[in-house]
């Protein structure tokens, strides 16, 4: 037996099934519902072609889930299994899919209680899609049949017919290994999964997979009114990744005139505000053409005020820059 499921079989379940078969709790997709999909390890569950219009699918371990009062079954691939496709439609290409499957008669109309590999035949069509999937099935692989393939005119050509549909799943608060389909909700607010270039965590209030860490990217600093971009640098930005945050930009009065000690000068969001305050010097020219420096002292306050102090002995800047300004929130 090359397939096998634990409890599954109302007798017979030996300590090898046990011990091949995935075991312990898996990610949730609800609260008696596991997430299926293939268990990821190197080469499994994967497809090769083996002769005209056979394929064969290699060893691994997966988790198929049922409805909820079924429960999710652990499923064992021990040995390469080779599958036939039927031959293609005299007309119209089809997409066929291979699946992971638990039959059990408790649940469904199959008088039959066991696991295996098997093919759904699609729809022939001018517009193939992938056929719909029974109840308890993991999608592993879909397979194009074009109009009349047959083993006699040769059979599919491979390297075109697989398209990977493996999805995977892994124990609860594991990482979900990027698989297809990357648009499937968490479970969980705090949930990981791998998006092939990083990871991203699952939050519940924004009912989303956010970067992890957080970035929020470039954005645009709201100033007091009367301030922008004194027309040269860049506008004034934040950035934020994770607990750090990134400032940017050019400010100055929009009549030209200096920045009044003191002033307001924009208010920080309060995402971004630091728990205790920064503070930072910066010394530039009094305008663009003058080189005696105007020293400032800059801040912001907990409750993000941004604002500039001039020393005694210092003239009022026209401009100021945020420019590889630097702090924690925490």
């Amino acid at each position: 037996m090359t397939v096998r499921t634990a409890w599954l079989l109302p007798e017979g379940q030996t300590r090898e099934d046990t011990r091949l078969t995935p075991l312990g709790t898996m990610a949730p997709e609800g609260p008696l519902t596991t997430r299926g999909g293939v268990i990821a390890a190197p080469d499994a569950l994967t497809a090769t072609g083996v002769a005209a219009m056979q394929v064969q699918i290699s060893t691994g371990r997966a988790v198929v889930q049922g409805t909820a009062a079924q429960g999710a079954y652990p499923v064992a691939v021990t040995s390469p299994e080779t599958l036939t496709v039927a031959d293609g439609n005299a007309q119209y290409d089809r997409i066929d899919t291979v699946i992971l499957r638990v039959d059990d008669e408790l649940y469904d109309t199959s008088e039959q209680t066991l696991a295996t590999l098997d093919i759904v035949q699609g729809t022939p069509s001018d517009t193939p899609t992938a056929p719909d999937l029974p109840t308890a099935a993991v999608r592993l692989w879909d397979i194009t049949v074009p109009a009349g393939a047959s083993a006699g005119v040769g059979g599919l050509d491979w390297s075109s017919a697989l398209a990977d549909r493996r999805a995977y799943t892994t124990s609860y608060g594991g990482v979900i290994p990027r698989g297809y389909g990357t648009s499937y909700p968490g479970a969980y607010d705090g949930q990981y999964h791998d998006t092939g270039t990083g990871l991203e965590r699952w939050s519940a209030a924004d009912s989303d997979w956010l970067p992890y860490p957080y970035d929020s990217g470039w954005q645009s600093l709201a100033l007091s009114a009367g301030y922008g971009n004194p027309g040269h640098g860049t506008a004034a930005g934040w950035r934020r990744i994770g607990p750090m945050v990134l400032l940017r930009g050019r400010i100055g009065r929009t009549n030209g005139k200096p920045i009044t000690s003191g002033d307001t000068i924009a208010t920080i969001p309060s995402a971004l505000r630091p728990a205790g305050g920064a503070a930072f010097a910066w010394a530039a020219p009094r305008d663009l053409v003058s080189s005696a420096p105007s020293v400032t002292r800059a801040e912001i306050t907990s409750s993000g005020t941004l604002r500039i102090y001039e020393g005694s002995n210092s003239s009022a800047p026209e401009w100021i820059s945020l420019d590889a300004v630097t702090y924690c929130t925490d």
